[in-house]
């Protein structure tokens, strides 16, 4: 119960701080963008190789990409990647209240990307609050009702 209070309350104030933040909304297509970010949940190995083709594929466009992973489990998964290209951060990246404490994840969020994407296939609080405070221009996500944090959401 104490849980729920808590993730209400830090909901609500995701949604608050996302109201009051000032960027320029743009819409961008994957052609005219020169900077993407991407928000992910790790999960399994299989699943970052995939997101790693996908980065691979964008850089072949020419598109500079920096995506950043959170991480459920205590240790930070067994998987080779670049730092210069991936970050994986865990629940020690953020204090009791959900806010990052990380440098990187702080860098993150006020880098203005022409695109973002959130693959955060549930409601996660910490990605959910990294994709709310981005000073991204135009932002994309699943699709929830009363989202007033994705630019353009998408419904699988």
């Amino acid at each position: 119960m104490f849980d729920n209070l808590r993730k209400r309350f830090a909901y609500a104030r995701i949604i608050s701080e996302a109201k009051a933040l000032s960027r320029q909304k743009r819409v961008f297509n994957i052609e005219d963008a020169k900077t993407i970010g991407i928000v992910f949940r790790f999960t399994t190995n299989e699943d970052f190789d995939l997101l790693k083709k996908y980065v691979l594929y964008l850089r072949e466009m020419k598109k500079k990409v920096k995506a950043i992973g959170y991480y459920s489990t205590k240790s930070e998964p067994r998987v080779q990647y670049s730092k210069v290209d991936y970050d994986l951060f865990g629940k020690s990246s953020f204090n009791w209240f959900g806010k990052p404490t990380d440098h990187i994840l702080k860098n993150f969020i006020e880098e203005e990307f022409d695109i973002l994407i959130d693959l955060n296939p549930e409601d996660d609080l910490v990605i959910t609050y990294i994709a709310a405070t981005s000073r991204a221009h135009f932002k994309i996500g699943r699709y929830a009702e009363n989202n007033v944090i994705h630019d353009m959401q998408i419904e699988s």
